[in-house]
C-alpha cells in the first residue's frame, strides 16, 4: 500500500512538472501529426549524440500549410463540380445538358474512389521509372500520423491531405475528356473508358512527371501543376475519342449552338476561381511560392482573354462572350505547368500567346484535323498545354524573371520540355486508342441515331434539364 501511494504521489508530481513546462516555440506546428514521424529520428539523434554527430532535425507540420492545402483541394473540387460541369453543360444543346452534368459528376466520383483503391499507390507509392508499386493499395499503411514531403526539407504534410489533393487532379483530368465526344457517346462507354485510361495512362504519366524516380522528373522536366499530366494528356485522349466515336449527326447541316452561354460563363468563372487551388496548391505550402503561382494564375488568363477577344475582333469583327470564356480557360491551361517557376511578366506573355494560338486551335486547326471535338478539348487543353509546357522552358530562366538556377539553359530546357510533351502525346494517344477499341467491343461506343436525335438526357437518363 505504501509503495502504491508513493508511486501515485511521484506520478502526480511528474504531471505537475510537465504542466509547468513551457510550450513548444513553433506556434504553428502540429505535434500530433509529427510525433510518430519523429520517433525514429529521435532514436537516430540519440545514436548520433553518442557518436558525437549533430542530431537530425525533426519533421515539422504547420497548421497554415494544412489549412491551405485543404482549401486548395476544395477549390479543385469546385473546378470540376460544378465548374467544369456547367461550363460543358452550357455548351451543348438543351437535350443533352443533363447527360454532360452526369458524365462529369460520375467520372469524378469514380476516379476519386479508384485513386484511393490503387491510383495513389501506383502514382506515388514508391520509386520507379514509369510507375510506382502497389505497396499503398487500399491506402495500406496510411493513417492520421503518416506524412508526405513538401518542397522544403523537414516540412511535411499529413499524407491524407496530399492524397485528397492529388485525387482531385486525377478526377478532373478524366472528366475533361468527356467534352470531346459529348452528345453522342454511351454512358456506360464513358465509365469503362475512364477506368482503363486512368489506370494505364494517367497513373504512369503522373508518376513519370511527379513521382519518386519518375523518368521525366529525373530528366528535369518542369510541370508545376499539370500541363502534361492533366491538359495535354486529356486533350490528346479527347481528340482520339472524337475520331473513334465519330461526328454528331447533322454536324454542318443542323444548329449545334450552345444552349446557355450564361451557364458557360458561370462555369468558366468557377474554373478560374478553382484554378487558384489547382496551381497555388501545387506548391504544397503556404509560402511565397504559392503566392507566385497565385498571381500568375491571375494575370495569365486575364491576358489570354484580351488576346482571344482581340483575335476574334480581327477575324470576325466582334468579340464574343464564348470567346472570352474560352480565352480564360486557355490562359489557365497555358500557365499551369509554368505557374511556380515563371515571373508575372512571363505569365502575361504565356497568356497572350495561348489566347491567340488556342483561338487558331478551335478554328483553323480543328478544320484541318476534321474531328468533331464537340467542346474543343484538344483545341484548348491540348494546344494550350503544349504551348505552356514549351514556354515554361523559356520563361523559367532567371534572366527573364523565372526561378530557375543561375546556370539555367533555355535551349536545353526546351528540349527536355519537348521530350515530355512528345512522350505524353504518344502515350495518351496509344492508350486512348486501345481503350476505346476495347470499350467498343464490350458495350459499343455510340448511342443509336434515334437516341441521339431524342437527346441523351431522355435516352440515357430518363429526365430532362428543362420543362
Amino acid at each position: 500500500m505504501k509503495k502504491w501511494f508513493t508511486s501515485l504521489v511521484s506520478a502526480g508530481l511528474l504531471m505537475f512538472a510537465i504542466g509547468l513546462a513551457p510550450a513548444a516555440s513553433a506556434e504553428d506546428a502540429i505535434p500530433a501529426a509529427a510525433a510518430p514521424a519523429v520517433e525514429a529520428p529521435a532514436a537516430t539523434a540519440q545514436a548520433a549524440a553518442a557518436d558525437g554527430a549533430a542530431p537530425a532535425a525533426a519533421p515539422e507540420v504547420h497548421k497554415g500549410d494544412v489549412a491551405w492545402m485543404m482549401v486548395a483541394t476544395l477549390l479543385v473540387i469546385m473546378m470540376s463540380i460544378p465548374g467544369l460541369a456547367l461550363f460543358y453543360g452550357g455548351l451543348v444543346r438543351a437535350k443533352n445538358m443533363l447527360s454532360v452534368l452526369m458524365q462529369v459528376l460520375m467520372v469524378f466520383s469514380l476516379i476519386s474512389v479508384l485513386w484511393a483503391v490503387y491510383g495513389y499507390s501506383l502514382a506515388f507509392g514508391g520509386e520507379g521509372v514509369f510507375i510506382a508499386d502497389m505497396s499503398k493499395a487500399f491506402l495500406s499503411g496510411v493513417n492520421g500520423t503518416t506524412l508526405s514531403d513538401t518542397f522544403t526539407e523537414n516540412v511535411k504534410l499529413p499524407e491524407y491531405v496530399f492524397i485528397a489533393f492529388q485525387s482531385t487532379f486525377a478526377a478532373i483530368t478524366c472528366a475533361l475528356i468527356v467534352g470531346a465526344f459529348a452528345e453522342r457517346i454511351k454512358f456506360s462507354a464513358v465509365l469503362i473508358f475512364s477506368v482503363l485510361w486512368f489506370t494505364f495512362c494517367y497513373l504512369p504519366i503522373a508518376h513519370m512527371v511527379w513521382g519518386a524516380g519518375g523518368y521525366l522528373l529525373g530528366k528535369g522536366a518542369l510541370d508545376f501543376a499539370g500541363g502534361t499530366v492533366v491538359h495535354i494528356n486529356a486533350g490528346v485522349a479527347g481528340l482520339v475519342g472524337a475520331y473513334l466515336v465519330g461526328k454528331r449527326i447533322g454536324l454542318g447541316r443542323e444548329s449545334m449552338a450552345p444552349h446557355s452561354l450564361t451557364l458557360t460563363m458561370v462555369g468558366a468563372a468557377m474554373l478560374w476561381v478553382g484554378w487558384f487551388g489547382f496551381n497555388a496548391g501545387s506548391n504544397l505550402e503556404a509560402t511565397s511560392g504559392a503566392a507566385l503561382a497565385f498571381v500568375n494564375t491571375l494575370v495569365a488568363p486575364a491576358a489570354a482573354v484580351l488576346a482571344w477577344c482581340a483575335g476574334e475582333a480581327l477575324m470576325k469583327g466582334k468579340a464574343s462572350m464564348l470567346g472570352a470564356a474560352s480565352g480564360a480557360v486557355a490562359g489557365l491551361v497555358g500557365i499551369t505547368p509554368a505557374c511556380g517557376t515563371v515571373g508575372p511578366m512571363g505569365a502575361i506573355i504565356i497568356g497572350l500567346v495561348c489566347g491567340f494560338v488556342c483561338l487558331w486551335g478551335v478554328n483553323g486547326l480543328k478544320r484541318m484535323l476534321g474531328a468533331d471535338d464537340s467542346l474543343d478539348v484538344f483545341g484548348v487543353h491540348g494546344i494550350g498545354g503544349i504551348v505552356g509546357a514549351i514556354l515554361t522552358g523559356v520563361f523559367s530562366a532567371p534572366g527573364l524573371g523565372g526561378t530557375g538556377a543561375e546556370d539555367f539553359a533555355i535551349g536545353h530546357q526546351i528540349m527536355v520540355q519537348l521530350e515530355g510533351v512528345v512522350i505524353t502525346i504518344v502515350w495518351s494517344a496509344v492508350v486512348a486508342y486501345v481503350a476505346f477499341k476495347l470499350v467498343d467491343m464490350l458495350v459499343g461506343l455510340r448511342v443509336t441515331e434515334e437516341e441521339e436525335r431524342e437527346g441523351l438526357d431522355i435516352s440515357s437518363h430518363g429526365e430532362t434539364a428543362y420543362r
